[in-house]
């Protein structure tokens, strides 16, 4: 019991670290903010023109449309949606042989990433999410949730699409033991993330098998169905068999990752220094 209340305390700080991390680049959020909140305009006003050619598209009145952009600037870093977080600092330590250090450490590599990437989350969902969606709230007519219970529900919803993010870039990050270079993994991995999570259109657009074959990928557990949790488009059995379907994956990405980083670690591969 002691072990493991000093293992919980030492990745509790790791992720503690990892925001305190962020946090420092005070600078690059700002820029962040600004990038965010540029896009998340124009992104608005095409999907005010195009929801005013097609009313009701996907289900959303323009209403919801407007307010699943800014769901969409508001979780992008946070979800990691475009790369950006922990994969290409372990793709490097792999490639020079620095993962022989991180080892020999007394914590397990997995677990000790999932600490980092979730302190780095929690940072740009309050650094580079919060400012978007406020301003989007000024701006335009959104949909938000009347009561408390449904922004929990979402805050659920978005910490269950982060474990999947991670299961994800966790096992592309992987790759570099065998590939020595992730940049090919990595940049497929982001486009796939791009187009099936719904950054682009929500996946409820999607025609057909394309929809269907859409919405039941790991990807969009990252911001299609927060952003339908945080909707109301769930609730009661629905909302729990989102969870479930959220859970599935990041059960299924985590225990892969753990069998693959068994394989990686019994044959490290140090490649350069």
């Amino acid at each position: 019991m002691l072990v493991r209340a000093g293992r919980f305390r030492l990745y509790a700080a790791v992720a503690g670290g990892s925001f305190r991390r962020y946090a420092t680049y005070r600078v690059a959020t700002a820029a962040g903010v600004f990038t965010n909140t540029v896009f998340g305009l124009i992104l608005a006003y095409t999907y005010l023109a195009l929801w005013d050619e097609r009313p009701g598209l996907g289900g959303y009145d323009q209403s919801q449309a407007l307010t699943y952009v800014w769901l969409g600037q508001g979780l992008l870093t946070a979800m990691a949606l475009m790369g950006g977080g922990f994969e290409n600092e372990l793709i490097e330590r792999i490639r020079t042989g620095d993962i022989a250090v991180d080892l020999y450490r007394p914590a397990d590599l997995q677990v000790w990433w999932l600490a980092t990437d979730l302190g780095r989350g929690a940072f740009q969902l309050l650094g580079r999410g919060v400012v978007p969606m406020v301003f989007g709230a000024f701006v335009f007519d959104l949909t938000l949730p009347p009561d408390a219970l449904r922004w929990l529900a979402f805050l659920v919803a978005v910490l269950l699409g982060t474990l999947v993010s991670f299961g994800i870039r966790f096992l592309v990050a992987l790759s570099a033991f065998w590939l020595m270079d992730g940049a090919g993994t990595t940049q497929i991995a982001m486009l796939a993330g791009t187009f099936f999570s719904g950054m682009l259109l929500p996946l409820n657009v999607f025609p057909g098998a394309l929809g269907e074959l859409a919405r039941a990928l790991p990807w969009s557990a990252l911001l299609q169905l927060p952003a339908d949790v945080f909707l109301g488009e769930y609730s009661g059995a629905g909302l729990l068999r989102t969870y479930a379907f959220q859970l599935g994956w990041a059960a299924a990405l985590l225990t892969a990752g753990r069998l693959l980083q068994g394989a990686a670690t019994r044959r490290v591969v140090v490649q350069g220094g």
